[in-house]
Parts: C-alpha cells; structure tokens; sequence
C-alpha cells in the first residue's frame, strides 16, 4: 500500500524546484542557508529542491563555504556543462549546426554548403545525421541532451514551429519540423526564423545591456530581428521583421519572387546584387562573389554594395523613427563585405531619421558573424528548457516514485 508520507526526494517535496534554481543561474555559489534567506523558504523545503536539482545535474557543489563552528555548510552553483543543447542555422544555401552547454558555450560545430531548395526531408534528414555526429565525436549521449532550436529562412508559426509560406523554401510550407525531429530525438524543439535567432545570438555575445537592438541580415533575402524591451518581438503570427518584402522608393519596376515589384530583396538582396554587377560588365552569380570582388577592391562591386547599403538605410530609416533602436547590427554575407554596405545604410538613415532617434543610434557590423544563428537558437531553447515550469517538469520525469510501505 502507498505510503501517505511524503519522501523528501518525492516530486511534490521537490515541486518549485525550478523556481529556486532561477537564484542560482547567475552562476554565483550559495548555501542551502542563502538561499532560504532570499526566497522566505524553510531549510526543509531548500533541501529538497536542491536535492532534485542535484539529481538532475543542473547543480553542482562546488566546494565549502566559511563556517563559524562544525562542519563548513556546502556551497551550490549552476552547472552548464553537465546537460547539452543542439542548435542549428539554415539559410538558403548553408548550415551551420552547434553543440553547446547550458550557457550557450559553444561545444562543437559544423558547417556545409545546403540548398534549403532541396526540401524538408533531405535537409532534415541530412540535420538529424549530422546532430547525432556532433554528439558522438564529443563522447555526448543521448541523455544530456536538453533541447533543440532550428532557426530556418523564412516566416515561422512559433507556437507550432512550422513555416508559413515562406518564398524561398519551397516544399516547406506548414511543414512539422519539431515532429520530423522528434522522431530521433524526444526533447523539446524549437523553430524560429533564421534573423531572430541571429539577433538572440547577438545580443547575447556583444550586447547584454542593450535593450532594443534591431538585427539585419543581408544574404540571399533581407530580414530584420527585432528586440525590444529585451524581448524579442515576433507579432501576431510570426512574420515581424519581414523587411525584404517592404517597398524601396523608386524601385517599383523591379520584380520580386514574392510576386510584387519593387521589393527590398528585389534591390539589394543577393541575386540583385549579383545581378547589378553582372550587367557592369562582371559576371556573378552569388553573394560570396560580389563580396570577394570588393574585397579585391573592384569599384564597381564596391559601388553596387554602396547603392544595396543605400536601399537597405531607406527602408530601416523609417524602422528607427517608428522603434528607436539603440543599436543596428548588420549581418550576412553581404553585410561583411569590409564597411561598404553598412555606409550606404549609415549615409541614409543618418539622413533620412529623426535627430532624436539617431542621437546615440549605433550602426555596426556582427561581432558573431556566421556563428550569430547557432549561438541564438542555443539561448533560445535554453531559457525556454530553463525557465521554472520546465525545470519542475523535468524533476516530475526523473524523480524516483514515492517510496512504498
């Protein structure tokens, strides 16, 4: 017959756990002692959560602390690197797929030329092989695996984490890739659009305090990630920050694969790009290439990145004077091709935006570069396995049964 006692390391005794390890993610070692103190909870009920946080591996004792008579009292701290996290970035043409601990340390990485074209099932596919490889050469099994977050190029539903029409992924709309990958891996997956994972990851790396930062991605399309208030902002169905798709002053001639004229992405995105410098007598085909032309200082590649620059500061002028951002960070394949493109978007939203909103407005360049997506998606599912009704859930799964008499 059931027991009517509660064990002390039973899964009610342990309920709020969660909450209690939200004091020590900061990281700082603190008693059983410290932390009744700071949360008002009795020594039993302390014990006990940390009891279940121990079990779970996101604790860790790290040493004593000073003691005034008897036994020094234990001091507990966040322990990142016992769990892992995977994290992948999709673009249009690449990869690049991460393994990471609890802090979003970068483990192990990866990276390949991948058509997004090709479809879910050979993307996805080629996504769970190459995960599974990121575990194993780093001696990782499946039970320290915490979560999954796929950042993918085009429009996502976040509640359900499948895209929405998104014009450069054909055969990917409403398509299930959380259920495609728990098919190999049953922990929680996430999917969100590529830029705001990038402006997760860079916020994180550079800009910690900041709390109103604007991402811009300038590769095959344009998009922007929105921070605001430090969160990040996704609208009512996913789809803010679609900048590509806005309409550039003067351009309404010029054809957009989304089906109407005179889109961003149209002017300034890679194929256009590409496009404007081929007709300057200079044959490419891609991003990459317009960008090693200006780095070999071609003029005329130099120039057309200037104009894309130009094009972009138009449409991110009126950005800035509807959200006030503190910071714009530009990246992307073409936004690292040297300074050229980030001055045609300073020269016009410098002076095309309100004094007021540009009076300590910084422009800059990536710091994270490539490695943006991946080190975005990891903090993405990390707060999410993280926050205090996951961690309680995750104690729920792993406790032991209450103890029979």
């Amino acid at each position: 017959m059931a027991s009517t006692t509660t064990s002390p390391k039973s899964p009610a005794a342990a309920k709020g756990a969660g909450e209690l390890f939200q004091y020590l993610r900061d990281g700082t070692p603190r008693t059983r002692s410290e932390l009744a103190q700071a949360t008002g909870f009795s020594r039993s009920t302390i014990a006990a959560r940390v009891d279940a946080l121990l079990d779970l591996g996101l604790i860790g004792a790290v040493g004593a602390a000073s003691s005034s008579g008897g036994r020094p009292p234990s001091n507990f701290a966040f322990a990142p690197t016992a769990r892992t996290v995977l994290a992948a970035d999709l673009g249009a043409a690449h990869a690049i797929l991460a393994l990471t601990d609890l802090a979003g340390n970068i483990i192990d990485h990866l990276r390949s030329d991948l058509q997004i074209a090709e479809g879910p099932e050979v993307v996805l596919s080629w996504v769970v092989e190459n995960f599974e490889l990121l575990l194993s050469r780093n001696n990782r099994d499946l039970s320290t695996l915490s979560g999954i977050a796929i950042g993918v190029p085009g429009p996502v539903e976040h509640s359900t984490g499948r895209p929405t029409k998104p014009p450069i992924m054909p055969g990917w709309n409403h398509y299930d890739i959380p259920g495609r990958i728990h098919q190999r891996f049953n922990v929680p997956v996430l999917v969100d659009n590529d830029v705001n994972i990038m402006a997760l990851g860079e916020k994180t790396l550079s800009w910690p305090d900041v709390e109103n930062l604007m991402f811009v991605k300038v590769a095959t399309g344009v998009g922007v990630g929105i921070i605001s208030g430090s969160e990040l902002q996704r609208g009512a169905q996913g789809s803010a920050g679609d900048l590509g798709h806005v309409q550039v002053p003067g351009g309404a001639d010029t054809p957009c694969n989304c089906g109407n004229t005179g889109c961003l992405e149209a002017l300034a995105g890679g194929a256009a790009v590409a496009r404007n410098l081929t007709a300057l007598g200079y044959p490419v085909s891609t991003a990459s290439e317009v960008s090693k032309l200006a780095e070999e200082n071609n003029t005329a590649a130099i120039g057309v990145l200037r104009q894309a620059g130009r094009d972009i500061g138009s449409v991110l002028a009126m950005c800035v004077n509807l959200l006030n951002p503190s910071v714009i960070v530009l990246g992307g394949r073409l936004a690292r091709a040297g300074e050229h493109v980030i001055a045609g978007v300073r020269e016009v939203v410098y002076l095309r935006s309100t004094p007021l909103a540009t009076q300590h407005l910084v422009i800059t360049s990536s710091a994270a570069q490539d490695m943006a997506g991946v080190r975005g998606a990891s903090m993405l599912v990390i707060s999410h396995i993280l926050a205090p009704d996951s961690v309680d859930e995750l104690i729920a799964h792993n406790a032991a049964a209450p103890e029979l008499s």
